[in-house]
Order: C-alpha cells, then structure tokens, then sequence
C-alpha cells in the first residue's frame, strides 16, 4: 500500500533545496511524462482530442478541489486575465476593496480600468473596511510576500452584510489549504505554484447564474459547441462557465490534469499538515539563530527580514529561495524535507 511518503518519493527526485514553491512548483514525474507524450502527439501529426480532453479533465479535478460543480469553473492563461475579466463587469465608478501589497495579477486590473475607485487598505483591516457602496472586495487568500492568510470568514460575513461582491485569488493557497469557492462570488486560481502544474493554466470559479460577468473575451471556445462557433460571432455561448474560456494551451492542461490528480491522491489535508510542520520547524530554528519571521501563522510561506541578499550565496549552494523587497522567502511543500529545513538553517548560521 502506497503512503504519502512514498507516493511522493516516486513523483519528485529534486536535484536542489527547492524552497522556492511560491515562485513555481516541482512538476511530478507523472507530469513530465504526460508533456512528452503531448509532444510527441503534435511532433507525429496525430489527433488533438486527446489534449481537449485533458483541458476537461482538468476543470472536472480543479471543480472537485474547490468544491463546485464543473459548470460553474473557467479557464484561461492567467489570473490576470480572470482579474480583468471582474474588472469588466463593474460599472463607472464602483468602488474596489483591495489589500496594500496584494500581487499585481489581483489589483491591476481594476487600476487600469480609470474609472473606478480602488480603496487600498492593510489585509487584516479588510473586512472591517467593507462598507455600504462597496461593490467589490479582491484579495489572495495567503499573501504572496509574506505568507499571510486572509480572515476570509470575517470578509465573507462582511461582504454580504454590504451587499458587495468578493473576488478571492487562491494562487498561494489552493494545494495546501482548503478551498471553498462556493463561499464567494468568484475563486481564481494560477495552476504552476501550489497545484504542481506547468505555466500557462488558471481557473476561475463563478456563480451559478455567472453573477455580473459578461464574456468579454469570449472566443470559438467559449460557445455551447465550439467546433460549430469557429467563424463569424459566436451563435450560442457555452450554458457553463465555459462561456468565460480562453483559448488554452493544450500542453499545459495536460500536464496540469496528471498533478491536479496526484495532489487529489494525496489529499489537501495531509498536504497541509506536512507543509506546516516543515515551516513551523523553519520558524523554530529562525529563533534560535536570532531571526524573527514575519508573522503567518499556519502558512507555509516564510518571509524572513533583512536576509533577502543572501538568496545568491544560497542559490549557488544549491537552495532555492526567493528575495522579495529585501526579504528572505522560503516556502515548504509536499516534496520537501526536514533534511530541507537543517540545511537551509545550516547555511544561514554561518
């Protein structure tokens, strides 16, 4: 009978300290195996329904994770992308609630529109931000920078207390904590950090009657039977959230179905409490060399002040990690190790 340990162990043979998930996560072998073969099916000429077929077969693993049926999940490139396509449906002069330093991909977008008010708040003041003409409320569920985790209970009870909608980025959670997107309006997540999957695939999660979005980037994919929407405008859009679909990159989702898989073999839960006894014994030994952490309780991303500059020393001894604004990040996943944790605070005792 397979463990968690050894089913981990035949799919991530890394070459490296990898403590760098929250940048991009290893690919499983399983993985790597489904991309070649991919190829190989463009490279000899052969049918592409096999790749259109991974694309839902992914959705349907994406839909199983975060909890919603599979007509209700997208899919597109980019959180961004999703990001813009929120920003869309808002009329002049909505107001946005966004969290100060949120990633880009989140925020941007409704930046760009120019006709909204975007309101910056820090993350553990945003849900008692949310006020009466609030229309829209867009965080990440754990912090890109430094690990920490939204009060997504307290902003949800906020949201519907002031009739606003919430839009909750899961890049940096979703493989390691729970994800309930039937809880918000939209869910969108990045596939190639946390979920084990290549660049290129994102998923969002809408509403049953798709709430205020309008399929401004629809495409042939977007409607009810693709194949007969390829010329000319689109006669009949996709009764699902297919509707919001981008033109994916086959290789991408197919590599991404084999890792959504393993992670569902593996289970979140198990997921999680290896990556947090990992960073919780990161934190003890940070201490006892005098090192005070930023705060995050129960994520795995650790952000460590003024240790940002040894990431090259680090890197050339073969740990990867990441400097942001000065900042030492490492953050512990499924393939890591407690050997990881003892080598990674070896090099910084000296």
């Amino acid at each position: 009978m397979e463990t968690f340990e050894s089913l981990v162990r035949a799919e991530f043979a890394p070459k490296n300290t990898f403590l760098n998930t929250a940048s991009s996560g290893l690919l499983p072998a399983r993985t790597v195996t489904a991309l070649q073969q991919a190829a190989l099916i463009r490279a000899e000429g052969r049918p592409l329904d096999p790749l259109f077929q991974d694309v839902e077969a992914s959705r349907a693993a994406f839909a199983r994770l975060a909890g919603v049926p599979v007509a209700r999940v997208a899919a597109g490139p980019s959180v961004s992308t999703f990001s813009g396509l929120v920003a869309a449906s808002l009329p002049p002069g909505a107001e946005v609630l966004t969290a100060e330093d949120d990633f880009t991909s989140v925020v941007n977008p409704f930046h760009t529109r120019g006709d909204l008010k975007v309101r910056i708040v820090p993350l553990e003041r945003l849900a008692d931000s949310v006020r009466p003409g609030t229309a829209l409320v867009a965080v990440s569920a754990a912090q890109s920078a430094d690990g920490r985790i939204a009060d997504l209970p307290a902003l949800r009870e906020a949201a519907r207390a002031h009739g606003a909608r919430t839009y909750v980025d899961f890049s940096q959670a979703a493989g390691w904590l729970p994800v309930d997107a039937r809880s918000y309006d939209y869910t969108v997540s990045t596939t190639f950090k946390w979920l084990l999957g290549p660049h290129g695939a994102a998923f969002l999660a809408v509403p049953e009657d798709f709430g205020d979005l309008r399929p401004v980037l629809a495409g042939w994919v977007a409607g009810e039977i693709p194949w007969d929407s390829c010329y000319g405008p689109v006669a009949e859009l996709a009764h699902s959230a297919r509707r919001f679909d981008v033109s994916p990159a086959l290789f991408t989702y197919t590599g991404t179905r084999h890792s959504l898989e393993l992670l569902e073999e593996l289970g979140v839960d198990a997921v999680r409490a290896h990556d947090l006894a990992l960073a919780d014994r990161f934190r003890t030994g940070l201490a006892a060399l005098g090192h005070a952490p930023l705060p995050a309780p129960g994520s795995p991303i650790v952000s460590v002040p003024g240790l940002g500059g040894r990431q090259p020393e680090l890197s050339a001894a073969g740990i990867e990690v990441s400097n942001r604004a000065g900042n030492l990040r490492a953050s512990f996943h499924l393939y890591n190790t407690a050997a990881d944790v003892d080598r990674i605070l070896d090099a910084l005792s000296h």
